[in-house]
């Protein structure tokens, strides 16, 4: 009795938590909120689904045909969905910070990052034999370009945060200093 108790707690405070979170919230902004839900629900049904899909294509492999190290096939069809599934949980994670933090756009660094990942994808599926030079060139290019991007954006957040602890600590040792170079005030 005690254990569906708990569970109905469990769901009270999730509800009242985000009635709380849509509270305060403009029209507008409760309606990005509840596109950013249901993305959410989406991607976790997708990846849900591909996941059973990886599971049983893998079992296959293992328990069916066997699998055969030397087939290269094999091993990129299988970390290509790997990499599918992981690209779609980083996308929800992003999506969930957002959410959390009450922001109205998801992060460029994030961004850039799904983007590596998908490059990364696709350097694990490229057949050598049948990729041209231009477009290995094209994708190193792209890789070194988000990569250069995803630095400087690193850098400026790193930035941003320094400067905003620095402002924090200044204003909470600035009410000591007035305290101690004028006691009675």
């Amino acid at each position: 009795m005690d254990d569906i108790s708990m569970k109905r707690s469990w769901h009270s405070r999730d509800w009242s938590r985000l009635i709380r979170l849509f509270s305060g919230l403009t029209f507008y902004e409760r309606f990005e909120q509840a596109i950013i839900l249901t993305l959410i629900a989406l991607i976790m049904l997708v990846s849900a689904v591909a996941t059973m899909h990886l599971i049983g294509a893998v079992w296959h492999l293992v328990v069916d045909v066997g699998v055969d190290p030397i087939n290269q096939t094999v091993f990129q069809t299988i970390f290509g969905a790997i990499f599918t599934v992981i690209i779609a949980l980083e996308f929800k994670h992003s999506l969930l910070v957002v959410l959390a933090q009450h922001e109205n756009v998801i992060r460029v660094r994030t961004i850039v990052l799904i983007a590596l990942l998908a490059i990364a994808r696709k350097f694990i599926l490229l057949d050598l034999h049948e990729v041209t030079a231009a477009e290995l060139f094209a994708l190193s290019a792209a890789v070194l370009a988000l990569g250069i991007v995803y630095w400087l954006v690193r850098e400026q957040d790193a930035r941003v945060a320094r400067d905003a602890r620095e402002q924090a600590r200044l204003e909470d040792t600035a009410p000591s200093c007035r305290k101690a170079r004028y006691p009675l005030a």
